[in-house]
């Protein structure tokens, strides 16, 4: 998630408080960002380009293999 993602969650989240508490709405925020920043850091995620280089590197794979499979096809009915 990026940085202006948390940033705009985060403010979301202190828009929500209830009116009663706007007084303390800055500190919230900040604090809403801080936790949110430090959960997602703590998962395992890969970025949007890597995510895409697997992507391409998996279609390769995935070519290959049906154009193996169609060889081989093609030997077996040779030796049958």
């Amino acid at each position: 998630m990026s940085d202006y993602s948390i940033e705009n969650l985060a403010r979301k989240l202190a828009e929500s408080v209830p009116d009663g508490l706007r007084s303390v709405r800055d500190d919230l925020e900040n604090n809403f960002r801080s936790v949110l920043k430090t959960g997602i850091g703590k998962l395992d995620l890969v970025t949007r380009e890597e995510f895409e280089v697997q992507e391409a590197v998996l279609a390769r794979t995935r070519e290959k293999l049906e154009m193996l499979e169609a060889k081989l096809e093609e030997l077996e009915k040779t030796l049958l």
